[in-house]
């Protein structure tokens, strides 16, 4: 079950599209779906989570905690929609492309990609728009 938590002002327009999206791409890998929380908040929130439970004194799009059960996706990620906005117009993408990117790369590093090495951001980067394509698809 895919549920959307919101710490800030912020809300989607398609809960609905982006849950049977997020839940075909988990298919796509050959997972189980199992409980993930999207909880979408601010700068400030994410940056004290960030702080408390990972050490890291820096602004981040996005944060997620896996607990998976085997091939059985559980998890909470925290996407910072500040940060989704500013990286919009850094990367020059509309906003709802760059928080489909994010939303898919939570759930992607829950299916085992990693991105802490030039070669894995690349693999990962390559699996977003593989996913995002996806989505593209269904409308």
């Amino acid at each position: 079950m895919i549920n959307f938590n919101y710490e800030t002002e912020f809300t989607l327009d398609s809960e609905e599209l982006l849950s049977k999206w997020i839940s075909n791409v988990i298919n796509s890998e050959n997972k189980k779906e199992g409980e993930i929380n999207y909880i979408f908040c601010d700068d400030d929130y994410l940056l004290k989570i960030n702080v408390e439970h990972l050490g890291h004194d820096t602004l981040t799009d996005i944060i997620s905690f896996d607990y998976g059960i085997g091939n059985e996706l559980h998890g909470d990620i925290f996407v910072s929609v500040e940060r989704v906005k500013d990286n919009a117009l850094d990367f020059e993408v509309s906003f709802d492309e760059e928080l489909k990117r994010v939303l898919v790369h939570g759930v992607l590093h829950y299916c085992g990609y990693k991105d802490k090495t030039e070669e894995d951001e690349l693999a990962m980067r390559s699996k977003e728009d593989e996913k995002l394509a996806m989505f593209h698809v269904e409308q």
